[in-house]
């Protein structure tokens, strides 16, 4: 925010990939209730801040409805709302964004908040708000990492999912294939008297600026206030174990489940080089931004449960609907038909796998031969072309 200083820098700084972005309402609703303007990892640091996360007033709401209101008319793809870190906001609130999505015809972006199994006392379930928009509004609400939001209760959040889908309601889901999440430790759910809630430890966070395990609870205490932005991943699956396997199987096979990584910017161990390649093992992220999609192929696909040219749909053809509901067009990505602006890859499917993993987070997979954007190789003959700066914005107009 705003998202025209985002394109405008993207644009200057060029990008290997097409890009585009979404109004946030988490940074809109931390600038009126706040007043502070901000991104990146400074605004990272302002979600531990329990100045945005109440109920807004009806006047707040207005103000933060107008501001959305500019970002989607400078070109936002959709509305992003992060309403799992402010649990504070008064369900009335998100009815009004969807409401807002629904009459510019464009989706919502949406990490709920926390369903009742996890906070009983939560201002409304979250899973049952979004679909409850959906189906009031008509806007199409898009359902954000609906694994590690849902737990073990995700079978209970996908029937809902299924019902309201056959009632005529506009959800869609996705999902990336770990047992761990990633997030800034200063977030509302990761208070330590909040943690049992999850059925999660001190100890099951490792927090990404010093690579270390958490040790207690005074140590986490003390993380969250020194850097609340700091990046931390969070383990609540154990994927070695056939039964939360099966959890994280349960979202990935649903129907229509689009892969997605939620991709984590980088923590340096020491001095920044974002330009070098290979990344070096002082840069850290979590594993799911450089292999979620070749892992879901080698669990998917390599294991029997999709085919793949399913696996494919759902990692290109059914995130670019999503996309042509917020551009109001037909889909003219993620296929390769005549007219279509379709960016192509080309992989060998027996050698396509990751290697990204916790300890090793930045290796990228195996297996991609060619990756053209608008025609031009950003991969070619498995190598990386680093001076590529093809990519372009995808923009409502």
């Amino acid at each position: 925010m705003p998202v025209s200083a985002a394109y405008a820098q993207a644009s200057v700084e060029g990008r290997p990939l097409n890009y585009g972005y979404s109004a946030s309402w988490a940074a809109t609703r931390i600038e009126v209730l706040t007043g502070y303007r901000g991104a990146g990892r400074s605004m990272l640091a302002r979600f531990a801040d329990p100045g945005w996360q109440r109920e807004a007033t009806a006047s707040e709401q207005d103000r933060i409805l107008g501001r959305l209101e500019e970002e989607l008319a400078a070109g936002a793809l959709g509305i992003g709302v992060l309403v799992g870190y402010a649990p504070g906001t008064g369900p009335e609130e998100y009815l009004r964004v969807a409401r807002l999505a629904a009459a510019r015809r464009v989706p919502t972006f949406t990490h709920v908040r926390d369903l009742v199994e996890f906070a009983p006392d939560t201002r409304m379930d979250g899973a049952e708000e979004l679909v409850r928009a959906a189906g009031e509004t008509g806007a199409h609400m898009h359902y954000c990492h609906v694994n590690s939001t849902s737990g073990r209760h995700v079978d209970r959040v996908l029937a809902l999912v299924d019902r309201v889908r056959r009632a005529g309601a506009i959800v869609t889901t996705e999902a990336y294939p770990y047992g761990a999440g990633m997030t800034a430790i200063g977030a509302a759910f990761l208070a330590p008297e909040r943690l049992a809630e999850r059925g999660i430890r001190p100890t099951d966070l490792v927090y990404a600026p010093t690579n270390e395990r958490v040790r207690d609870v005074e140590h986490l205490t003390r993380l969250r206030a020194a850097d609340p932005g700091g990046l931390c991943i969070v383990h609540s699956l154990d994927e070695t174990q056939a039964a939360d396997v099966a959890v994280m199987r349960a979202s990935l096979v649903h129907e229509d489940t689009m892969v997605a990584s939620d991709a984590m910017p980088l923590t340096w161990l020491g001095p920044a080089t974002d330009r070098a390649w290979p990344l070096p093992p002082s840069a850290l992220t979590h594993p799911r931004t450089a292999g979620t999609f070749a892992h879901s192929y080698r669990h998917l696909v390599g294991e029997g449960a999709l085919s793949i040219a399913e696996f494919i749909r759902r990692a290109s053809l059914l995130p670019a609907r999503v996309v042509a509901t917020a551009l109001g067009g037909g889909v003219r990505k993620g296929t390769l038909t005549l007219g279509a602006d379709a960016d192509v890859v080309a992989l060998e499917p027996d050698a396509f796998r990751d290697r990204a993993t916790y300890e090793a987070s930045t290796r990228p997979s195996t297996g991609v031969r060619h990756l053209l954007v608008g025609g031009e190789p950003v991969v070619r003959d498995g190598e990386l072309v680093l001076h590529a700066r093809p990519g372009r914005p995808v923009r409502r107009s």
